[in-house]
């Protein structure tokens, strides 16, 4: 067994290989891995001497540790490499290379691998993408050792498993993780989007691919419009379907107006009709006005329902509305002529009716009003939402605060909604 121990791949990379007799046959130059069980394992060396490359086999080997790497053979035997894009090296190919941390939802790069011995081979088991790999790759891991020491402190190890990464193929750009599902639908979307917008389109795509309906739709309402393009274009429209029809309306309106027409009626077409509706409903409005940024999902009962029976009524309704601030009043016309915060609807007595509490003068806008004057009737008023309605009092729907806030703060990512 010629491997003793475990080490760093950038502690023996320009070590010099030995001979039986002790002569130098080269420098390590990388590391050719391919497949094994239970980890990719080490198949050769590829050695440099003076400036000219050779393949080493790792069944050629009698010593393999960070101390000494010595050769069975000698120089007449060892083969000129030419380096070759179907081989997998670990320098030339894992070093460096992006991937995705879950657990600290970000994307890290590579900065050293691990290598273990296990029965007579050379195993890959984990990738270093903290501090320490880079110290010692620079040569100066021990010297951060006793800087850090100084101050009784502990230079960490950030070492991820190769249990959690994904088959390695050649020609690869990206290292993805092969995540636990649960884990990743328990990262925040905004968490989610970027990571996705780090990595490169393709292992973007991957990932968003891999994420159930309910996840996906969350994190797609956080990408940049032109990644949002892209990853739903790339989709089958039955799947783009499903996550579109998971998403609130307005921001389902937002994705498919910045589609190819034809694509995004594609993907009306699965979506159940009444849903489709209401984001045919949103995209009919221009852009820039309160009817551009609504939402048309929103909370509203009769005047005559009683405090209790609304409260009953609103721990099922709120299931499905994203973001719930007041409880609107309409009439049997779905003419609105109330509204009721939810602070008010708590603290009222149970038997009293909605007609009793609400208040009749209320904020409005119709859907033609400039957003930028939604955004200051909004901050003048304290609100943090207003209903859009139409000229004979209908209500359609209602601008939130986080509406405004994601439409007007960054103006780089305002979406221009086309009508399809």
């Amino acid at each position: 067994m010629p491997f003793f121990g475990e080490l760093f791949v950038s502690e023996i990379i320009k070590k010099p290989v030995l001979d039986p007799k002790g002569e130098e046959l080269g420098k390590v130059k990388d590391i050719i891995v391919v497949k094994g069980e239970p980890f990719p394992k080490v198949s050769n060396l590829i050695i440099d001497r003076k400036k000219n490359h050779y393949i080493l086999s790792w069944t050629d080997l009698n010593i393999f540790n960070k101390k000494i790497i010595s050769a069975k053979i000698y120089s007449e035997s060892l083969n000129e490499y030419d380096f070759d894009e179907n081989d997998l090296l670990i320098v030339r190919d894992i070093f460096d290379k992006q991937i995705v941390d879950a657990n600290g939802a970000k994307v890290v790069r590579v900065n050293d691998v691990k290598l273990e011995g296990y029965e007579s081979e050379a195993i890959l088991v984990a990738v270093d993408v903290g501090m320490r790999g880079i110290m010692r790759r620079l040569g100066i891991e021990r010297g951060g050792e006793d800087l850090m020491r100084i101050f009784r402190k502990h230079l960490p190890y950030n070492l991820i498993s190769w249990n959690y990464i994904q088959p390695l193929e050649p020609k690869l750009t990206n290292i993805s993780l092969t995540v636990p599902r649960q884990m990743v639908s328990e990262l925040h979307p905004a968490d989610i989007a970027e990571i996705i917008s780090q990595v490169s389109h393709k292992e973007g795509a991957t990932f968003f691919k891999e994420l159930d309906v309910e996840t996906a739709a969350e994190a797609l309402s956080e990408l940049q419009p032109d990644v949002q393009v892209e990853i739903i274009s790339g989709m089958e429209t039955e799947k783009a379907a499903d996550i579109i029809e998971e998403m609130q309306p307005d921001e389902a309106a937002d994705v498919l107006s910045d589609l190819p027409v034809d694509k995004a009626k594609e993907i009306l077409e699965q979506i159940e009709k009444e849903e489709a509706q209401d984001i045919q409903e949103l995209l009919s409005h221009e852009e820039d006005t309160a009817g551009g940024i609504m939402t048309n999902v929103y909370i509203s009962y009769l005047p005559e329902t009683t405090v209790q029976e609304a409260i009953e009524k609103f721990k099922k309704d709120a299931e499905e509305v994203e973001t719930v601030y007041y409880i609107y009043v309409i009439d049997e016309n779905e003419k609105l002529v109330g509204v009721i915060s939810l602070r008010d609807l708590l603290l009222a007595p149970s038997d009293a009716k909605l007609s009793d509490i609400m208040k009749r003068k209320i904020k409005t806008v119709t859907p033609e009003t400039d957003e930028q004057e939604v955004a200051e009737i909004v901050s003048k008023y304290n609100l943090v939402a207003i209903p859009v309605i139409d000229s004979e009092n209908y209500m359609l729907g209602i601008v939130t605060i986080d509406d405004i806030i994601d439409r007007i703060l960054p103006p780089a990512a305002k979406r221009k909604r086309r009508k399809v």
